[in-house]
């Protein structure tokens, strides 16, 4: 069965189970009742097999302290569950639904119980009890399409099952779904990218890596890029570590990461950028699409207290606008890097256009850019294409950081990859999604990045091009008789004909000031001290093409005919 075909077997399942709650709950609640059953079923279903076994030795063992690693071993798995039910064996009594499926619930291991507690659950089991649609939805999770065990589904396939709960009943209440997850094929795109050309990860034997996402969502970006690095080299372990906000979307992440025998430990919940779960600890890899446009207020005194460390801390050098925190999750990612005499790490990280070029000469955004850019950390931007995400239809870029470029064709430069242009339309839009990067489109920007040439949607630049010197001109006040006020022999200056230019870094300012301005302003001169550095990346300008305007006799002759059409359709309507 293709994967698209299992999938959409399984969504069936989905929306047969919300018209069970139709009358009982709004759409935008189906969610909060569906996640977790299935989640739910998905272990119920990998547990079938040594569901006996594990209660037989439970009888034997359940007193002793090393009960958990015993039954664990009887399992199969990092879980297990001890109640005598099942999904089917709870339809042998209809009468006590509720009372059973408690028990078969609390049956599970204590690393189920606290994925199942992040969903606040049991208020929901009570509902569906009083109304009396409990059995009917437990029924219709035993029908033949819901068997949801790994051999059936697949982790991935089971990823866009949930990914699209999410979107379609957060969508019917004008949530911002998108923000849990990103579309498969950017994230594949990313990962291309990520691990191009890296030859420890895709030709050595038993080699293990780690991978960091600070917003890990559903945990589809740790799972793809697991799933596509088993496909390069299977021996080459990938360790996910993720830290997720949204109670929901962390427990599908850590219940992923234990159904496949990873280490559930290493997803964390809470909040990023006031709580780093993290803190200290460097990764291989950083892949990531963090929220953005979001305001950081409520985390505000926290960042603020960690920049105040300096280097030492996060955010040591400059914070973002409190209107839109992405930067800071940019700065974490920067932060998690390993240092390059230890091996050195990659970034992969989605953000609007607003970090490319918000925040004067001095400002907190512009420090930040400052200090990728001297420092040799970015490699790449690539602009994505427009309404490729389920929540916004703006522009888009991948950032592709690294601190291993010295001594490589990519030190000193930076590469931008315009790959606005590639994409197909869908047959039908998925919320914003309207169109896809075709496995053509993905294939295409990573040549484009490995090759590392210039073309007509690939330009390289020095680090230094995208930087420059704001200077201050100064204009002397002058008295009644049009004569320069001193002080100390010294003029003074007219704070209101004050102005500033921005002097390229590659070019010198005085020369650049003799050019400009003193010929339209003799009397000019440049305060030194007040002289800023700053960084912008104006991504868009450098692929414009200019377009001539169509020439107006071929514009009216336009005009007129519609007039004409227009005119012939009156005499129509009105039976002239």
């Amino acid at each position: 069965m293709s994967l698209s075909a299992n999938v959409n077997e399984k969504a069936a399942l989905i929306w047969a189970i919300a018209d069970k709650l139709t009358g009982v709950y709004k759409p935008h609640e189906y969610g909060e009742v569906i996640l977790p059953l299935t989640v739910i079923r998905r272990f119920d279903c990998i547990l079938a097999d040594t569901k006996d076994a594990v209660l037989e030795k439970y009888e034997h063992v359940k007193k002793l302290p090393m009960k958990d690693i015993l039954l664990r071993n009887v399992s199969g798995k990092a879980f297990y569950n001890t109640s005598k039910y099942t999904f089917e064996r709870l339809l042998d009594d209809p009468d006590n639904i509720e009372a059973n499926f408690r028990d078969y619930l609390n049956g599970f291991s204590e690393n189920v119980l606290d994925i199942l507690e992040k969903f606040r659950f049991d208020g929901q089991i009570t509902m569906m009890a009083n109304k009396g649609i409990l059995y009917i939805v437990i029924k219709e999770f035993t029908s033949p399409r819901a068997n949801l065990h790994p051999d059936v589904i697949s982790n991935l396939e089971m990823g866009y099952i949930f990914e699209e709960i999410i979107r379609r009943f957060s969508e019917s209440h004008n949530e911002d779904a998108g923000q849990h997850y990103t579309p498969r094929e950017v994230i594949q795109l990313m990962v291309n990218i990520l691990f191009y050309d890296d030859n420890d990860v895709l030709s050595g034997n038993n080699v293990a890596k780690t991978l960091y996402d600070p917003a890990c969502g559903t945990g589809g970006m740790l799972s793809v890029a697991e799933e596509y690095l088993h496909q390069l080299n299977s021996s080459t372990e990938l360790m996910g570590f993720g830290q997720e906000l949204n109670d929901q979307t962390f427990a599908i992440c850590k219940a992923d990461m234990l159904i496949k025998g990873n280490n559930a430990d290493f997803i964390k919940d809470g909040n990023t950028l006031s709580d780093d779960q993290f803190e200290g600890q460097t990764f291989d890899y950083i892949l990531s699409n963090p929220p953005f446009g979001r305001e950081w207020k409520n985390e505000k005194s926290a960042v603020e207290k960690e920049a105040k460390k300096g280097f030492a801390g996060r955010f040591g050098y400059g914070l973002p606008a409190a209107s839109d925190g992405q930067m800071l999750f940019l700065m974490t990612a920067i932060a998690k890097m390993k240092d390059r005499n230890q091996g050195g790490s990659r970034i992969a990280i989605i953000h609007n256009g607003s970090p490319l070029f918000t925040g004067d000469a001095g400002s907190g955004p512009s420090d930040i850019r400052k200090y990728i850019l001297e420092n040799d950390l970015l490699e790449a931007i690539i602009a994505l294409p427009n309404d490729i995400f389920y929540n916004t239809g703006i522009a888009t870029y991948i950032w592709v950081l690294s601190n291993k470029k010295a001594g490589t064709k990519r030190e000193g430069k930076v590469q931008l990859i315009n790959a606005n242009g590639l994409y197909e339309k869908r047959r039908k839009a998925l919320g914003n999604k309207r169109n896809d990067i075709p496995e053509s489109a993905i294939q295409e920007i990573t040549q484009l990045y490995g090759d590392f040439r210039k073309s007509e949607i690939s330009m390289i630049f020095d680090n230094e091009d995208f930087g420059y010197t704001k200077i201050v001109v100064e204009r002397p006040l002058c008295d009644g008789e049009g004569l320069p006020i001193l002080k100390k022999g010294k003029k003074q200056p007219d704070s209101s004909l004050r102005d500033t230019e921005n002097v390229p870094l590659k070019e010198d300012i005085d020369q650049y000031f003799a050019r400009e301005v003193l010929p339209f302003a003799p009397d000019a001169w440049i305060d030194r001290k007040k002289s800023k550095v700053g960084y912008e990346i104006p991504f868009t300008r450098y692929f414009y093409k200019y377009e001539a305007p169509r020439p107006s006799a071929e514009i009216m002759a336009e005009i007129l005919e519609l007039e004409t059409e227009l005119s012939g359709s009156l005499e129509e309507v009105f039976d002239l």
